[in-house]
């Protein structure tokens, strides 16, 4: 009989596991700035590689012999899931190397807006004032980053590079929602799926030892081990709850790769940041009253 999927932690263990997995993931720009020689491309095939290595070997454990079962059993959906995934990993890599990482999570963080606008116009659910309000202030500070952009080199290619992973996210998410895909076999297909096509790309390696070893550890680290830390975290935590939590990355990410690699944001990121941030906050603060409230109504229903 295959091992079934750990009990679901309690409450506080969850929270402390949606902590680590942010901070893990802000990691990414920091790491990044000491790999010398290895393209953009490569850099998404060897983080990919050793991303979805872990997440087979995490399968394995979890469903033993069925783990093959449950990748099998995600069907068009799983690979269409695992694709977005794809998309998400190998445009997160390719913005780094083209603009700071402060644009880059910054323009990756408006993700929870996107999904709302996609559940909207794909799932019928009805969107808030409050995060109506958000979309408004978000695009004003995105537009306020793209207009730095605009004197910047790469950092408008980077900017639009970097946006692909929130629209992909968004897409993901309502593919989840409707299919109900196991989450963990959807990301090792996503790591497949970008193995193989950044590997054509990526030859001749020019990436030194070093830079393998950096970008095993993202894979490893990175990615591969927080993204089962979420997976596990978000059989608990409520998604606004891990949507607000998942803004530290955003926060921390360009702090580390301002102590680590010199790389300073520029004052129209910081501006436009902010206001992103605000945005953001405000909105998943907001619905997770809106959640708490429901829950006392039913409960006193």
């Amino acid at each position: 009989m295959s091992p079934t999927l750990p009990v679901p932690p309690r409450r506080a263990v969850a929270l402390l596991l949606m902590v680590v997995a942010p901070v893990l993931w802000s990691t990414a720009g920091v790491m990044t700035r000491h790999v010398e020689g290895a393209s953009g491309f490569e850099m998404v095939f060897w983080r990919s590689l050793f991303a979805g290595l872990f997440v087979a070997a995490t399968l394995i454990l979890w469903r033993g012999a069925g783990a093959l079962r449950a990748v099998y059993a995600t069907g068009w959906p799983g690979l269409a899931s695992g694709a977005l995934w794809a998309v998400m990993f190998t445009c997160f890599m390719l913005a780094l190397t083209l603009t700071s990482t402060a644009r880059t999570l910054v323009t990756m963080s408006v993700s929870p807006l996107f999904t709302a606008l996609a559940a909207l116009w794909f799932l019928r659910e009805p969107i808030s004032r409050a995060t109506w309000i958000a979309v408004v202030v978000a695009l004003f500070g995105m537009l306020v980053m793209f207009q730095q952009g605009l004197n910047e080199s790469g950092a408008l290619a980077g900017t639009l590079v970097a946006l692909c992973v929130p629209l992909a996210s968004a897409f993901n998410v309502v593919i989840l929602r409707r299919a109900r895909v196991d989450l963990i076999p959807a990301v090792m297909l996503g790591a497949v799926i970008s193995v193989l096509v950044c590997l054509p790309l990526s030859l001749p390696f020019a990436g030194s030892a070093r830079d393998v070893a950096i970008l095993a550890g993202l894979g490893l680290f990175q990615l591969g081990f927080p993204c089962v830390l979420y997976v596990i975290a978000s059989r608990v935590l409520l998604a606004p709850e891990l949507a607000l939590l998942a803004l530290i990355e955003v926060v921390l990410g360009p702090v580390w790769a301002w102590w680590g690699a010199g790389e300073a944001p520029g004052g129209g990121t910081l501006l436009g940041g902010a206001l992103v941030l605000a945005a953001l906050a405000g909105n998943q603060v907001a619905a997770y009253g809106q959640s708490r409230s429901r829950s006392a109504a039913d409960a006193g229903g």
